[in-house]
């Protein structure tokens, strides 16, 4: 679209849907059936509000049923609505749609399968955004069934009696937080001594208290060596040779990036150990007419940075003004049950010696809307750099984080202070006000 807004005549070759994995099985799927758990949640959480569910045990959360088919219809419905959105859209500003498989000859012809027929493409530059796919291990093969992997949940009908998690990464803790809020029992394999490793320690620490209020079992240091199927569940075996039981198992154990097959070598297009793409910071790969963006490249695997690759790329190939990807500016969010926000420098950044910082971190206990809203756990934390007080970086952690760091990346991208920060009105009462409380602690008195 921003190719066609400056005047270019654009095609695009696509084989699944537009959109593409985070429309389609990835983002939009995924964050639709963690809305419905969070509805679930906040329904729990409001009995010390006083709205009484009356369930037969006194327990709200048996006053309430999640219907996974009714949920995963809805899902499905809306990623096929909202890639049907940007097909519109697309074809609005005059993009040509191809459905196909493309495959590049040399660095500017592809050659597209469309079933019956065989198309070749000409073009001066190609965006090459592939995306990827879920890994699977040897010892545990996806059925689509009992063994699972993250595209093939919404297949389900009923909702899972005993789901197993293995992996505790971002998409790991995700599904077992929102399979746990929709009443399943739910038990996470995490290699690491922490869940969400790479991520702030204190937030993980957060959900993992919240995990174990909740009745989520979270078994650590613990890997999965085998995943096997029985008459009526699964069976994972760690590698200590105990053995975990459940009725569904769900492997999250990252992702394969969609390089192979498609002519890549031809084109001049250098990969990774890993088969990623190689890419600079606007977005060129080794081939000087071809770019790619998005989980091809091994960057950050976010739709948010796909998508600012992309406009990289377009804005450089055309030769518009263009600023090269900053990592350091990337805000991201898991969308467990509570959020996880950050953007920027980390407090582990820190403690390696890469960066000289300050850090406040501010319990959202005592703000007064998260009293309000019976938020019990969260918090703010804002680091700036030691001696100029320029905001570097942030987390938050509670409802709503992915809306809250967005101030804190304005700050961290503009290089404001953090008195700009302090001294900009907050509405009172608000879970914001916490984020100009804790930029006001960080004032260095003259």
């Amino acid at each position: 679209m921003v190719a066609a807004s400056m005047g270019a005549q654009v095609t695009i070759v696509e084989r699944a849907g537009l959109g593409g994995a985070a429309v389609l099985t990835d983002v939009v799927p995924s964050k639709t059936l963690i809305a419905t758990a969070e509805a679930m949640n906040r329904s729990v959480d409001s009995t010390q509000l006083g709205v009484d569910f009356n369930g037969p045990d006194g327990n709200p959360k048996t006053a309430m049923r999640a219907n996974l088919q009714q949920i995963n219809e809805r899902v499905m419905r809306l990623a096929r609505e909202q890639s049907s959105d940007i097909r519109r859209g697309l074809e609005a500003v005059g993009v040509r749609i191809v459905i196909g498989t493309g495959k590049m000859l040399d660095a500017r012809t592809i050659e597209v399968d469309r079933g019956e027929t065989t198309e070749i493409i000409q073009a001066d530059a190609v965006l090459i955004a592939v995306g990827a796919h879920p890994r699977e291990l040897a010892t545990a093969k996806p059925d689509g069934e009992r063994i699972l992997n993250w595209t093939q949940i919404y297949d389900l009908q009923e909702l899972p009696e005993d789901l197993i998690v293995v992996g505790s990464g971002v998409t790991g803790a995700e599904f077992a937080s929102a399979f746990n809020g929709l009443g399943s029992k739910v038990t996470l394999i995490s290699s690491r001594e922490q869940v969400l490793p790479g991520e702030d320690s204190d937030a993980a620490a957060v959900l993992e208290d919240v995990f174990a209020r909740r009745g989520l079992r979270v078994l650590s240091l613990s890997r999965a060596e085998k995943v096997e199927r029985t008459d009526n569940g699964v069976i994972v075996t760690l590698g200590d040779g105990s053995k975990v039981t459940g009725t569904h198992c769900l492997v999250c154990v990252g992702s394969i990036p969609n390089t192979g097959g498609i002519g890549l070598e031809a084109a001049g297009v250098e990969l990774t150990p890993s088969g990623h793409i190689k890419v600079d910071g606007v977005s060129r790969t080794s081939a000087p007419n071809v770019y790619a963006a998005g989980d091809c490249t091994g960057v950050f695997a976010l739709a948010s940075v796909a998508a600012m690759q992309g406009r990289i790329a377009v804005a450089h190939l055309i030769g518009d003004g263009v600023r090269p990807l900053k990592l350091t500016q990337v805000s991201s969010n898991i969308f467990t049950s509570p959020e996880i926000a950050s953007v920027g420098v980390t407090e582990a950044d820190l403690e390696s010696g890469k960066y000289q910082g300050d850090v406040v971190k501010l319990s959202l206990q005592t703000n007064a809307r998260a009293k309000m809203r019976g938020v019990n756990e969260g918090f703010i934390k804002i680091i700036a750099r030691k001696g100029s007080g320029t905001v570097i970086g942030g987390v938050v952690v509670g409802a709503g984080a992915c809306e809250l760091i967005f101030s804190i990346a304005l700050a961290v991208t503009q290089k404001l202070h953090v008195d700009d920060v302090a001294n900009t009105f907050t509405v009172y009462p608000s879970l914001s006000g916490s984020i100009s409380e804790a930029a006001r602690r960080l004032h260095v008195y003259v």
